[in-house]
């Protein structure tokens, strides 16, 4: 008879010890990354038939990319190697600022991991370098895109210039705060910018140091030397702007960006930045305007926005709604000679006080007319969309898509900028559309 206990084990003994204990190494499926892979890829199933990179690329096909050609030097039937077409590069920047990103490199890693972007390029590799000098190099170009952006819309009744809100928003600049210098300082800096100039040509015939190492060091040293050069071209400008000798005396420009200014920020602090103009119509919500200025007061804006809006669009706004900041007595008078009507407020007569819709004595009746009209209920209810537009465009650019200053100079700050401009209207283009 077999034993009791060896058929019914006691509940106190672990199940484990009843079971067989394995012998041998663990058999284990590990990673073996030398191992070549052969995977069928379809580009064009990468992404469904709605994506947003597919609507981008539509409306990049359907503009006039010639300025952008004309500046390529590889051409048919003569040695080099082929250029990336300029609508590749467009569309991978006008998504990348649709999602947010604003770096190169990282546009560029992006494009070989994100099947968004790998289905823009299509199968063409893509670096940083490149994608870098694109977006700065063609400001001109993208400028007439604006333009050709918003002929078609017209043309399509999807932008009517009614009514066109203007406002300034001030974005960081690429430069610190420690790198504002004087001219007696800025002046040492470039001395030892150019004995530095002349140490780095030393290295091309020193054994030592490669070619490579050594073109990388005179191309650094000639830089900072420009730089350095622009800084001390701008000191006269920056006294200028200054009133009173003491600060004149004190003026200082930057080493790393020397065309950015100290400006006070929306949070009441003072950093270096530029001041971005948009200005988009209340109705529709589209950019009609693009401005960069290294200056922080809105004052003199008015007038160099009315002229461009009418020259990319044929005609000025009817109405022009802005803050209180761009109030310019002769500004107001121009946009009225050219049939504008400005709703800005006026001036208080005090501090703390209401806005005075008071005719004053030296008033032109178009002056006068401004505040008799902002004084009415139907002026203060236009006005009110003001705020409901242009800072609808402003937070789009610096919150929603993150427009951080990568480039330093105006030129390169107003490609950025016209890049933001671009693709915010694309998107309303395709909701528009929709």
């Amino acid at each position: 008879m077999p034993d009791a206990l060896a058929l019914f084990p006691a509940e106190n003994v672990p199940i484990e010890a009843t079971q067989p204990q394995p012998v041998g190494v663990p058999r284990l499926m590990c990673a073996n990354r030398s191992q070549l892979l052969l995977r069928p890829v379809d580009l064009e199933s990468l992404i469904a038939g709605d994506h947003t990179a597919r609507t981008m690329w539509r409306f990049v096909e359907g503009l006039d990319l010639s300025k952008f050609h004309a500046s390529i030097k590889a051409r048919e039937g003569e040695a080099g190697r082929s250029s990336t077409d300029p609508k590749i590069l467009l569309t991978v920047w006008l998504y990348a600022t649709s999602e947010g990103i604003g770096s190169a490199r990282e546009v560029a890693r992006l494009c070989e991991l994100h099947d968004a972007y790998r289905w823009i390029c299509g199968g063409v590799s893509m670096n940083y370098h490149t994608l870098s000098d694109f977006r700065v190099e063609h400001r001109s170009a993208l400028d007439d895109l604006l333009t050709q952006v918003l002929a078609a819309m017209m043309s399509q009744g999807l932008v009517t210039l009614t009514r066109v809100a203007q406002d300034g928003t001030r974005v960081r600049a690429s430069a610190g705060a420690a790198s504002f210098r004087r001219e007696p300082k800025l002046k040492d800096l470039l001395k030892a910018a150019r004995e530095q100039v002349e140490h780095v040509k030393a290295l091309e015939d020193d054994p030592t140091v490669t070619t490579r190492e050594a073109a990388a060091k005179a191309r650094t040293a000639r830089e900072r030397e420009d730089r350095i050069t622009k800084a001390l071209a701008e000191l006269p400008k920056v006294r200028a702007a200054k009133k009173s000798e003491e600060d004149k005396k004190e003026a200082r420009a930057s080493t790393t960006d020397p065309e950015a200014r100290v400006m006070k920020m929306g949070d009441g602090g003072f950093r270096p930045a530029y001041n971005v103009q948009f200005a988009a119509t209340t109705q529709e919500k589209v950019i009609v305007g693009v401005g960069v200025t290294n200056v922080g007061s809105d004052k003199s804006e008015m007038t160099p926005m009315l002229e461009q809006i009418e020259e990319r669009c044929g005609e000025r706004p009817v109405e022009h709604l802005v803050d209180g900041g761009f109030v310019k007595l002769d500004a107001i008078e121009k946009a009225a000679n050219h049939g504008t009507k400005v709703y800005a407020p006026p001036p208080a007569k005090k501090k703390g006080e209401s806005p005075d819709y008071e005719p004053k004595a030296g008033d032109t009746p178009a002056v006068a007319a401004w505040r008799q009209r902002m004084g009415t209920q139907e002026a203060k209810d236009i006005y009110k969309e003001r705020a409901a537009t242009a800072e609808l465009v402003n937070a789009d650019a610096k919150e929603h898509r993150g427009m951080k200053l990568r480039v330093r100079g105006l030129d390169k700050v107003l490609a950025v900028a016209l890049l933001h401009a671009l693709t915010f209207n694309l998107m309303r283009w395709a909701a528009l559309t929709t």
